[in-house]
């Protein structure tokens, strides 16, 4: 069955009895003529439209246009631009569904972001392709432009450093993206490191061996590896040493080659420690380290090296560093409005502080 879509502008009998009305009622353009995109099996559209027609209505929202639905064909009001990005984004998501994936909101939502920074050339949108990761379990498609942007570079680079705030896929992504590259040979084993920093609270003594008393600093680390992962093989992998998942301070004099590396949480680390866990690298081995400086947990009088590491390996090839942003959010649309209140705090505590006093004794 082809999956290709194609484009006409005949006239379009009504669709969608609740989608006329927002059609008439948000119709930007004053009822001219609609750009119609025809797909060519029925049975995708139904999937392409969602659950009562929940992913058309998201595209609706985001890019202010109104859809009508007849059949397979539908037809697409408001301006030019937002226009030929809603077809651009339903022709790509029709797409994957034809190649098996499964299409929902989140992943609407992502092919919307991703045509933010799409270029317009004479009413054609160029939209640039979300990055995807395949392992055996599961397909990852990135859900915004940066997170395309961080799945290249760990393509092309060998270190790479992933801040920013909760939510934003750097570790989950990460994660897969060494899993991937396990399943495809391109690595002998998997090495997962965080510090084991307590985030404000004291644990206390943790009863159990050595894996038991870390595995809480760890856990973030294995709910990624198992979503991507099938269960025996993530097992299998930790009885046989080809999957490591261990605390920063078991890195200390090794050298880790033919591996795929990932720090976690590194803004809990200090300078020192970055510097010696960054010189581990070995032969064939890529480090992915990620982290968000605005959460260091780090005791008073430590400062984070995160940062610091950046700025001093910045330019040397190989290395590269991807910031995400509160607008790279994906977790869920609440956390990245709790991130921007985060941000926006000390702004607006400064604007109501009072003015310092001047002047003095006459």
């Amino acid at each position: 069955m082809s999956s290709k879509a194609s484009v006409r502008k005949p006239s379009l009998t009504r669709g969608r009895a609740a989608t006329a009305k927002r059609t008439e009622a948000a119709q930007p353009n004053g009822g001219g003529e609609p750009l119609v995109v025809f797909f060519d099996d029925i049975r995708l559209v139904r999937d392409l439209l969602g659950d009562y027609d929940a992913n058309l209505a998201v595209l609706e929202d985001r890019l202010g246009i109104s859809a009508t639905v007849n059949g397979n064909a539908v037809a697409l009001r408001g301006s030019d631009d937002a226009c030929a990005a809603a077809k651009s984004v339903l022709e790509q998501l029709y797409g994957r569904l034809a190649q098996g994936e499964m299409i929902g909101v989140a992943e609407v939502v992502g092919a919307i972001r991703h045509t933010r920074v799409a270029e317009v050339d004479d009413g054609a949108v160029s939209m640039p392709t979300a990055q995807q990761i395949r392992t055996r379990k599961r397909l990852i498609t990135a859900r915004t432009p940066a997170q395309s942007a961080y799945l290249q570079s760990l393509q092309r680079n060998d270190l790479v450093f992933a801040t920013g705030p909760a939510g934003t896929g750097k570790t989950y992504l990460a994660v897969a993206f060494a899993a991937a590259c396990l399943e495809a040979g391109r690595c002998d084993r998997l090495i997962l490191s965080r510090p084991a920093v307590e985030a404000g609270e004291r644990l206390g003594f943790l009863p159990g061996d050595m894996r038991e008393k870390v595995d809480p600093y760890l856990r973030p680390l294995y709910d990624a590896l198992y979503d991507v992962l099938a269960p025996e093989r993530v097992e299998r992998g930790l009885d046989t040493g080809i999957i490591e998942i261990a605390p920063l301070a078991f890195m200390r004099g090794r050298t880790l080659s033919h591996a795929m590396i990932i720090l976690d949480e590194a803004q809990n680390c200090t300078a020192v420690q970055l510097k010696m866990f960054l010189t581990r690298l070995g032969e064939e081995s890529k480090m992915i380290v990620t982290g968000d400086p605005t959460q260091v947990d780090l005791p008073l009088g430590k400062d984070s090296g995160l940062n610091e590491a950046i700025e001093i390996l910045r330019g040397i090839e190989e290395v590269d560093h991807i910031a995400f942003s509160k607008a790279d959010v994906v977790r869920r649309e609440l956390v990245g409005r709790i991130v921007e209140a985060y941000e926006a705090a000390p702004k607006e505590q400064a604007a109501k502080a009072p003015a310092p006093k001047t002047g003095g004794k006459s």
